[in-house]
């Protein structure tokens, strides 16, 4: 045999080792642990800061939303309610604004937000990529576990009963 052809059949031999591995070991098998949620600090709508570590030990979700994004004003009654419903099960919803201090507190006298409601300001659209925003969507939500690990990524608009279902098996 030809030194090339030695090469075509070791190369074809390994192609098909490296699919076969492929086969049998679904991406399933390959556990990675959930990344953790990154710490962060922001001021409140009045100025107040606050630090993440106020919910540690909770599961949190955790809502970048903006005043000018309608579906991100979809989702926040529907996020008050379920912060009332799951509040005594420990679960806390944190609304994180991509936005200015004064659209926020002007928008924030419209509803009976129930949940902090955090100014992340241009910084925070940044912010939502460290969270796993890859495309810089808005309304974007990660759901965190006890642990701190984020367990689901949302972009767009995020349902209640799509949420009562990532949330249900945390509780």
């Amino acid at each position: 045999m030809k030194p090339s052809e030695i090469i075509i059949v070791v190369a074809v031999l390994a192609l098909g080792v490296g699919l076969t591995t492929r086969f049998f070991i679904s991406p399933a098998d390959i556990t990675s642990p959930a990344p953790l949620v990154a710490e962060f600090n922001l001021p409140d709508s009045s100025g107040k800061a606050h630090s993440s570590k106020e919910w540690q030990g909770k599961i949190r979700i955790i809502n970048f939303w903006a005043t000018w994004c309608a579906p991100c004003r979809k989702e926040i009654p529907e996020f008050i309610a379920l912060q009332t419903k799951y509040a005594d099960k420990n679960v806390q919803f944190i609304g994180i604004a991509i936005d200015e201090q004064q659209a926020v507190s002007d928008y924030l006298k419209t509803i009976n937000s129930n949940y902090p409601m955090l100014i992340g300001g241009d910084a925070g659209m940044a912010m939502t990529q460290q969270f796993g925003n890859r495309i810089g969507a808005l309304p974007y939500t990660v759901v965190v576990d006890t642990q701190g690990h984020i367990v689901h990524q949302q972009s767009g608009e995020f349902s209640t009963e799509q949420l009562v279902k990532v949330i249900t098996p945390l509780l």
